[in-house]
């Protein structure tokens, strides 16, 4: 049976190694705390979520963590950049019989499964779905087939990497749409913007 899959990247949680960027500002322990908060709103989002569920780490599957509850398959990331991992990971999934193929990170704080949902019910008529961040890059993905070309070429990390794909998409003719901005958290001033709304037991002086 076709199927629908939504694909999960987040990072194995260790001091120094999560939010860099945000570390800068706040230290490396605040960080990696706001971004366990951000894994717990991901999971949290996505644990109704009526389709097959994967996560996959950046470096090794932990057995006893947060996506240990639900339906969550685990697995590794696999390449050498984020857009090598990315497109193994929709080309396993297309290979094993997904019809349609989603994948968010764990960065948003903003996200929900009401829009990953309607991600999922737009590749009924489009090739490909976007979820714009507004630092230039994308919180979701998702396409009804496998197009590799959208992982090439891309310079990650920077605020043209939504260009680029769109650019990519209309070189190949394909049909495309485009769901609402949301914040990526990637600084201290996105931190600062989402900060509030995201957790329900507030990180103490964050």
């Amino acid at each position: 049976m076709p199927e629908n899959k939504l694909i999960i990247f987040v990072k194995n949680e260790e001091v120094g190694k999560v939010k860099t960027r945000l570390a800068e500002s706040i230290g490396d322990r605040k960080a990696l705390q706001v971004y366990q908060g951000l894994v717990k709103h991901t999971h949290s989002v996505t644990l109704p979520l009526k389709v097959n569920k994967e996560v996959w780490y950046s470096i090794e599957v932990e057995h006893d963590d947060v996506w240990s509850k639900g339906h969550f398959k685990k697995k590794v990331q696999m390449g050498s950049d984020l857009g090598h991992k990315m497109t193994d990971a929709f080309k396993t999934s297309f290979e094993k019989s997904a019809s349609k193929v989603v994948i968010i990170g764990s960065d948003s704080a903003e996200i929900d499964a009401e829009i990953i949902e309607e991600a999922f019910e737009k590749l009924a008529e489009n090739d490909v779905v976007v979820g714009p961040a507004r630092d230039g890059g994308y919180y979701l993905l998702g396409m009804n087939k496998f197009h590799p070309q959208l992982f090439e070429g891309v310079e990650w990390s920077t605020d043209k990497v939504l260009h680029s794909t769109l650019e990519t998409v209309e070189q190949l003719g394909l049909t495309y749409t485009k769901l609402k901005p949301l914040n990526d958290v990637d600084t201290i001033e996105d931190w600062l913007e989402v900060k509030d709304q995201l957790l329900k037991r507030p990180i103490k002086d964050v």
